[in-house]
């Protein structure tokens, strides 16, 4: 937060009101908000309920983290994501400094190679989907997607010209650029036809509003309800923005297409433990397979090291043909 404008908040408001009001102010997403005050709430309820954080400091902090290592066993990231939440809280809403480095008991980090599929795993999976999750599904293994960059994907974000799929505030808020496969293009357009569609009878019926990101929606007042910023793969209903209590059509829930791999996986008889991220790992594997230079991965994939895109390097298929069971030379 070092870099961002310091805001005070409402000090009339109880203190989970002023985590919202500043994570609000600075454009945090919802699913961010819901998760960071769901950790804060942890962290005060540990301790009691009745003491306030203001009261508290780097041993109370470590207690906590502590805990959630030794007693539920929570992975390295989760206990990391916990820090992260009550961080906030003190630096960038009860405008405190923690004294001391915050030295916990660390959770464990375990080092597991990714699941990968073959390329006849993949194809036998998308022959058990259909519509708009088997569309999805082609997305997130031929342009190497996680499942929320392929759920909030706008119109604008296709670029078929160039054969690009634009990848906005992926993880860690930053932007990149993947390939666009040919091969779904064609059943992309159709599939924009009829969002087209249901865009034009939902501004008919005066709505049509899409949500946009941080300070948008004041710059660029009638943005919202253009076509290229509605979500490519809308839902079905209108719902009310939790934060604004807008009516207005949002992207589709994740647990819809995370429900139909896994249907699909086990009707396909894939013994594997298939999820979505798995045509992620998919995706790098089969590009380093096929040639395609590791740095080149790196940016598709999005990564800040080229250490995590040589994770895949151990999974290749190339490597361990290469190699002769002992017991094969008996």
């Amino acid at each position: 937060m070092e870099n961002k404008e310091k805001f005070r908040p409402d000090p009339q408001l109880r203190l989970m009101d002023q985590v919202r009001q500043v994570m609000r102010y600075h454009h945090y997403a919802y699913r961010t908000e819901k998760t960071y005050c769901n950790w804060i709430v942890r962290y005060i309820k540990f301790h009691g309920s009745k003491k306030h954080p203001r009261d508290m400091g780097k041993s109370e902090i470590e207690a906590f983290l502590s805990h959630l290592a030794t007693h539920e066993n929570v992975a390295a990231s989760t206990q990391r994501q916990a820090l992260n939440a009550i961080v906030f809280l003190y630096h960038s809403v009860l405008d405190m400094k923690i004294d001391g480095l915050i030295e916990p008991v660390k959770a464990k980090r375990h080092r597991r190679p990714p699941v990968v599929m073959t390329q006849n795993e993949v194809q036998h999976i998308f022959a058990q989907m259909q519509g708009r999750h088997l569309l999805m599904a082609r997305l997130l293994y031929g342009s190497g997607l996680r499942l929320m960059e392929c759920i909030r994907l706008r119109i604008q974000d296709l670029d078929f010209e160039r054969s690009m799929l634009y990848v906005r505030s992926a993880k860690g808020g930053k932007d990149r650029v993947t390939v666009l496969p040919k091969s779904v293009q064609a059943d992309l357009q159709i599939h924009i036809n009829k969002v087209k569609h249901l865009h034009d009878e939902d501004l008919l019926h005066g709505y049509g509003e899409a949500y946009l990101p941080g300070a948008l929606e004041r710059k660029y007042r009638h943005a919202a309800r253009e076509f290229r910023w509605q979500y490519l793969f809308p839902s079905k209903k209108l719902s009310r923005d939790p934060r604004t209590n807008t009516l207005r059509r949002h992207h589709v829930l994740e647990s819809g297409l995370q429900k139909a791999v896994k249907t699909a996986a086990d009707r396909a008889g894939i013994m594997k433990r298939v999820g979505c991220h798995t045509f992620r790992h998919s995706f790098a594997t089969h590009m380093l397979e096929n040639g395609v230079n590791i740095r080149v991965v790196q940016e598709l994939m999005g990564h800040a090291d080229v250490k995590t895109t040589e994770i895949y390097t151990h999974v290749m298929n190339k490597d361990v043909e290469a190699v002769t069971s002992p017991l094969d030379i008996l």
